[in-house]
């Protein structure tokens, strides 16, 4: 027996030759650094715990939820709603069943996520309308107006219609949206009588391009188009209903605020002062909308969250800063949360006057829940609050989850409040300091504050401009310094103001003083976007990688222990996957008058059968290429006749366009693609792309593999979903194209009267 306190000796023998307890390896040796792995799991571990104590769960239920959304609009058709609805509410009560149990956490989660899948799915059978698939080119309607935009160079109205009338068509839709030429568009609330022409919606022009089809389906509409001849107003069979007089008197302020902002300011000022007030930005110029976007500050020409944070911070510190001057009521009432009231009156009628688009509405949510916390004494600016807010509208609008609006303020928004959480006490946890101090009355710490929520929304949006805008702001910070400071302490108020004082007459002063502030920010985001690179264009680069840096902010936004570093390592890889992902190396449109080839040079080479700018755009834009769409090189290698284009693709090959049946015969026989809307002749030797596969797989992308090309369609094979009707017939179509091996065809013998003649 070993006596106290001194070391025990190792027994003698085999027994205590070798170590204990399998630490030896090969030679009797420890490998180094042993030790150390049980250290690491060990704090791998209670970083681990920490992040799953109390309070930290929530944050992540609207991810979950956001999931199952995202889940429904992967789907190749719809899903049944009985059975989605019926699996959420067995989940859910399975998770509350659970909760004294430590699976509860993974079983809220799954329900979570069944519960996102089968609310996106009620929402589409809820709103279920018809989809025009083809176009109609004389149609009879009527109906009443219920919106009506103000554009640059066109207006647009969306018409509910009562009664429709196509040649050879029995279709009925409930709202179509129809251009006309400006300044003749019909009030909204009036019922007229016209003539257009409709057209599908616009579905994606490419293979991962945004889906404005969706989107439409979701506003209710089924179709555009243009209004032919006159627009006839007539009495109305009906009264419309309360929500058409409501939209009439709402439009008919918004035109009354236009009309005194349009009595002191013109142009791009009075384009973005009405915009900034009414959320109508259609009327601002290109060259100023593009320059707002190239600098960064395009996120003040759309309501969001920021405008909606301006408008309630100033009616409540103005509130509560009147309030505090009368003695009585400062000392012995509860006048801040008299002051988040009238903000979140303010807030409400700011977003009805706006228009209550899905940005706004997330944005109005977002302010609701912080005053409403305020009002109950909880801490407004939370991750719990923007947990709660997220639920709020994805509940309401599910579709909102892929729209670029919501993706971008919520990841700003995310960012923001880990500034706040995280960021702010580590930042200024001295601020007795005399240093911090002195530095503080200079107003530097409100200038790095507004350095870091500049730098942090930008590096938050960064992923999801590059996604949907396929560019990046370099200098985004650099603008948002100059201009946001005059935003919100000119700009805004100033507009708010003239809205307070219009019904007095007085409020001339305020439009004058807001284009002031408007000339400013003008002048910052043509400044900054005439920089030198001003312009980061990023090659489109799918879903995958999006939502792999999607989890990376995630995980650096919601984390609190050093484990939030890993979401930098999955932002990290995701950057190098979107990077390097491959671009096609031929863009068919659907309508197959359009084809860019890639060349020898790396270069999209465009044949162009129809003038499609938006089209072209779109593609150079997913290519990272900064020409333009009237650029002539695009046009380089292309040769064209009546009968078709052919040019030459990277690999020495010939793709031809035909456009004649006659021009198909020596097409097939010399190209090795022919892109045709014609029908072609089942010996074609060419691989063909023709208007059966265009009508079922809409817009195509082809990636050379070997001798053929793998496709990628915007509808996949068995897609069927009600915003993109799958085509009639038979759609069964391989997602590769390969060289056809074609039966020789049997020579002709007989010799020429010609040479007969000459050997007799």
């Amino acid at each position: 027996m070993a006596e106290p306190g001194r070391p025990q000796r190792a027994s003698q023998g085999i027994a205590g030759t070798w170590p204990t307890g399998g630490a030896a390896s090969a030679g009797g040796f420890v490998p180094a650094g042993f030790g150390v792995w049980p250290a690491v799991v060990g704090t791998l571990r209670e970083w681990a715990k920490a992040e799953a104590g109390a309070g930290r769960l929530f944050p992540w239920v609207p991810i979950a939820f956001g999931c199952g959304i995202a889940l429904y609009f992967a789907a190749d058709h719809e899903p049944v709603l009985w059975v989605t609805a019926a699996t959420a509410a067995a989940l859910t009560l399975g998770a509350v069943l659970l909760r004294r149990s430590r699976w509860f956490a993974p079983a809220i989660m799954i329900a979570a996520v069944a519960a996102g899948f089968a609310m996106a799915t009620w929402k589409t059978a809820r709103i279920a309308h018809t989809v025009l698939t083809r176009p109609l080119y004389s149609v009879s309607l009527s109906g009443f107006v219920e919106t009506r935009d103000i554009r640059e160079r066109t207006d647009r109205f969306v018409l509910r219609v009562t009664a429709m009338e196509a040649q050879h068509s029995d279709l009925n839709l409930e709202r179509v949206r129809l251009s006309v030429r400006k300044g003749t568009a019909p009030d909204v609330g009036s019922f007229v009588q016209l003539k257009a022409r409709l057209m599908p919606p616009l579905a994606p022009l490419r293979p991962g391009s945004y889906d404005f089809s969706r989107d439409m389906f979701f506003q209710g509409i089924g179709a555009s188009g243009f209004a032919m001849g006159a627009i006839t107003t007539v009495t109305p069979p009906d009264a419309g209903g309360l929500q058409l007089r409501y939209a009439a008197v709402l439009q008919g302020l918004r035109d009354g605020i236009d009309a005194r902002i349009r009595a002191v300011l013109d142009g791009d000022n009075r384009a973005i002062a009405t915009a900034l007030l009414t959320g109508r930005r259609d009327a601002i110029t290109t060259p100023v909308n593009d320059a707002m976007f190239i600098s960064g500050l395009g996120h003040v020409l759309s309501i969001s969250g920021y405008h909606m944070a301006v408008v309630a911070g100033v009616v409540f510190f103005a509130v509560r800063a009147l309030l505090a001057l009368i003695p009585g009521l400062a000392a012995g009432f509860p006048i801040k949360k008299w002051s988040a009231a009238a903000a979140l009156v303010a807030s409400a009628f700011y977003l009805l006057l706006s228009g209550a688009e899905v940005a706004t509405q997330r944005s109005f949510f977002m302010t609701a829940v912080v005053l409403i916390a305020v009002i109950v004494d909880r801490r407004a600016v939370t991750f719990r609050t923007l947990a709660v807010a997220a639920l709020i509208v994805l509940a309401v609008a599910p579709e909102a989850l892929v729209h670029p609006s919501f993706q971008m303020s919520f990841a700003a928004t995310l960012g923001l409040v880990a500034l706040v959480q995280i960021g702010m006490p580590n930042l200024f946890a001295s601020p007795d300091h005399s240093a911090t101090a002195r530095i503080a009355l200079w107003g530097g710490r409100e200038i790095a504050m507004l350095f870091m929520a500049s730098m942090i929304a930008g590096f938050a949006t960064t992923p999801y401009a590059a996604f949907h805008f396929h560019r990046v702001t370099p200098y985004g910070v650099l603008a948002n310094l100059g201009a946001m400071p005059v935003v919100s302490a000119l700009v805004m108020p100033a507009g708010l103001l003239g809205l307070l004082a219009a019904p007095f007459g007085l409020d001339g002063v305020f439009w004058w003083l807001m284009g002031i502030g408007i000339d400013w920010m003008v002048a910052v985001s043509r400044w900054v976007a005439a920089l030198p690179g001003a312009i980061g264009h990023v090659a489109a680069f799918g879903t995958a990688p999006l939502i792999a840096a999607s989890l990376g902010l995630i995980l650096m936004g919601l984390l609190r222990t050093p484990l939030r570093w890993s979401g930098a390592c999955v932002l990290v890889a995701a950057t190098v996957w979107g990077l390097s992902v491959r671009q096609p190396d031929i863009l068919i449109a659907a309508d197959g008058q359009n084809v860019a080839v890639r060349g020898r040079d790396g270069q999209l080479h465009v044949i162009r059968m129809k003038k499609d700018n938006f089209l072209l755009k779109e593609w150079l834009a997913a290519d990272a290429d900064p020409r333009d769409a009237a650029s002539a090189s695009l046009g380089d290698g292309v040769s064209c006749d009546d009968a078709g284009c052919v040019t030459t693709f990277a690999g020495g090959r010939l793709i031809a366009l035909s456009l004649r049946i006659e021009a198909l015969a020596d097409d097939c026989s010399r190209a090795a693609l022919v892109v045709t809307t014609r029908p072609t002749a089942p010996d074609c030797a060419a691989m063909v792309v023709d208007r059966p596969r265009l009508a079922h797989q809409g817009a195509l992308a082809l990636t050379q593999r070997g001798d053929g090309f793998a496709i990628q369609a915007v509808r996949g094979r068995g897609a069927n979903r009600p915003w993109s009707p799958a085509a009639t017939g038979d759609g069964d179509f391989e997602q590769t194209l390969m060289p056809r091996s074609v039966a020789p065809r049997s020579r002709d013998v007989t010799p020429s009267e010609a040479d007969l003649q000459a050997e007799e």
